[in-house]
């Protein structure tokens, strides 16, 4: 925070990032310790609720920081690269 000059709303950002990142770290080391899914009581696989965790937290940091746009400099061109064919 020493080298931006951040004004209040800046914080509020950066904090609920800060907080978006640990929700996503703690729902993967429940799934690293438990696994992707669960079978549910009619024996069926199920995906555990932490996996939507660690996605929508994860979603929501990318978010806030793309939000708070920290970076020195701007590119010229803001369009995402372009896709390469493995066409020959």
């Amino acid at each position: 925070m020493s080298q931006y000059d951040l004004e209040e709303h800046h914080i509020r950002l950066l904090t609920l990032a800060c907080e978006a990142w640990e929700r996503a770290q703690e729902a993967r080391i429940t799934l690293k310790k438990l696994g992707m899914v669960y079978i549910d009581r009619f024996k069926a696989p199920k995906a555990r609720p932490e996996v939507a965790i660690e996605r929508d937290a994860s979603i929501l940091f990318a978010r806030l920081v793309r939000e708070l746009d920290l970076d020195f400099e701007t590119p010229n061109d803001m369009r995402p690269p372009a896709l390469r064919s493995n066409r020959s």
